[in-house]
């Protein structure tokens, strides 16, 4: 499979784009006024510790304080001799992928090179976050979510450092592999040289191999250690230089967009990177010759007048990707509706009818359906809880079948995703790791005029509480000679053709005069009664 990455700035926004053979897989965007903060180190101030949550909100910097679970700082650690008498090797899950998130592991946060002050680091000899945590207390901690709608950021004590090849984690005493590199060999290969690089260069903490660590010299990998190194030794001066009367202080900040994609998405597959801005295209040359030098020759810069992305289709995709129907190419489609609770995926025939029998038909939508839904998920960044309703099969043959599809077309996913069996009512639940807004979230925002409800009240509906609001008015009131409504055009119209007759009556009824006026900003569901 070739993969192109497209990098398209603007002075508002960085977008970039992942085409696997010339479709768009991935969309990432930054606002530049906007920017994610997943990976960003801050010396924060706790604000609030909340014992029945086992959670504290921590004052970074932001609109909205951040939270920290318990579960998020650092472990206790083990009795010396278990820990050497176990050789634990931990895998890494979703760390290659998703630009600036490596902090699924529990490892601690001090720093074995350079000291930090005691006061920041968490005491591991209770577990109670009410005995490790007190408000004002001042704490190094990481992002790990952002911001998702009314929630605040998401952190964790225990800091890790991505390179191109490895995940530096300053306390923990483990080399692990990430469980995408293959090859029992290989494994012990990075093992071993990762272990023995350690004690060349006196690293004290732990390490994660990468995906893209796989087949990489020795010398790369001694050269990211050194990088590594340096990072959280300037990190930890900068954390010393920091005023103590400050709140909160960001310490260290990620990559802009650009960079990061090239540091975590590029690979021996990548073909081409295209870049539509000269200082950025410069930046990224300078960056990849330091440390991804095989990808060095493959970095174009496009100059051509014709919008980059509009040349490849990817306008056109993003937005076909904030729609709820998606369209197969059997005639079949998906309709996929995100809630605050889940996201649902419903799998419909449509003008698909196949050919030999029903069962057959269904079976066909089905397995064409988990190329899709696993592309969207991947494009719309969708995360949390989701449910997919797929067409009802009756041979279990087929159930599998469909699901091992699915499962097979995830495993392009570089988010950690969990599936459950095919239910009897063909549904199959999953969860898809989230660290940042999903595509919708990113770019739109609730409808003003229905509220986020996708959906707004008849304007017949309307009429009768406009009825019921005049009757309610002639009982309160008994001076007004005249009532006035204000509403949309369309209720208007409807009050002066269809329910006209229900108007004479209450006019009658009433003894009283209604005029309209029709007012064009108004939504179909605002309306006011004028007394006169």
């Amino acid at each position: 499979m070739s993969e192109e990455l497209l990098i398209n700035i603007s002075p508002m926004e960085s977008r970039v784009a992942v085409l696997d053979n010339g479709i768009l897989g991935e969309i990432y965007i930054e606002r530049h006024h906007k920017l994610g903060l997943v990976g960003n180190i801050y010396l924060g101030t706790v604000v609030r510790v909340l014992p029945g949550m086992q959670a504290a909100f921590v004052d970074i910097g932001q609109s909205r304080t951040a939270f920290l679970h318990v579960n998020d700082m650092q472990r206790e650690p083990r009795p010396v001799a278990e820990s050497k008498n176990k050789a634990a090797v931990h895998k890494e899950s979703d760390t290659d992928r998703g630009l600036v998130n490596t902090s699924d592991d529990d490892l601690a946060v001090m720093s074995p090179v350079v000291s930090v002050p005691s006061s920041e680091i968490m005491p591991v000899s209770k577990t109670l976050i009410q005995h490790r945590l007190h408000e004002s207390q001042r704490i190094l901690v990481q992002v790990t979510k952002d911001q998702l709608g009314s929630k605040g950021a998401r952190l964790t004590t225990n800091i890790s450092l991505p390179s191109r090849y490895l995940v530096y984690l300053p306390s923990s005493e483990h080399i692990g592999i990430s469980q995408r590199i293959d090859g029992d060999e290989e494994r012990t290969r990075l093992k071993t040289e990762l272990s023995s690089l350690m004690q060349t260069v006196n690293l004290k903490g732990g390490l994660i191999a990468r995906t893209a660590a796989e087949r990489v010299p020795v010398e790369k990998l001694e050269e990211d250690i050194y990088y590594l190194l340096q990072l959280w030794r300037t990190i930890c001066a900068r954390r010393q230089e920091i005023n103590h009367h400050q709140s909160s202080e960001l310490i260290y900040q990620e990559l802009a967009l650009p960079l990061r994609s090239i540091r975590d998405l590029v690979h021996a597959d990548t073909e081409k990177v295209i870049i539509d801005n000269t200082q950025i295209y410069e930046q990224v040359r300078y960056f990849a010759k330091e440390f991804v030098p095989f990808v060095y020759d493959r970095i174009v810069h496009y100059t051509a007048e014709q919008s980059l992305f509009d040349i490849h289709r990817v306008e056109d995709d993003l937005r076909d990707a904030l729609k709820r129907r998606v369209d197969l190419k059997s005639g079949g489609y998906l309709i996929i509706d995100q809630t605050e609770a889940m996201t649902t995926i419903d799998v419909n025939t449509g003008s698909f009818v196949g050919g030999r029998s029903l069962e057959d038909t269904v079976y066909k939508t089905n397995l064409e359906a988990t190329h899709a839904i696993a592309r969207q998920l991947r494009l719309r960044n969708l995360g949390g809880i989701i449910i997919l309703d797929f067409i009802d099969m009756l041979e279990q043959q087929h159930k599998d079948d469909v699901l091992e599809s699915l499962q097979a077309q995830l495993k392009q996913d570089y988010a950690k995703t969990k599936i459950t069996q095919v239910s009897e009512l063909g549904l199959v639940e999953m969860t898809r790791k989230r660290t940042r807004e999903s595509l919708g979230q990113q770019l739109c925002e609730p409808c003003p005029t229905c509220q986020g409800r996708g959906f707004v009240k008849t304007a017949e509906t309307v009429c009768f509480e406009i009825f019921r609001e005049i009757m309610r008015c002639a009982r309160t009131y008994n001076s007004p000679k005249k009532f006035t409504v204000v509403a949309h055009a369309s209720v208007i119209d409807l009050l002066l053709t269809t329910e006209s007759d229900t108007v004479a009556d209450l006019e009658y009824l009433l003894g009283r005069v209604i005029t309209f006026d029709v007012e064009n900003l108004y939504t179909q569901e605002q309306y006011d009664i004028v007394l006169d």
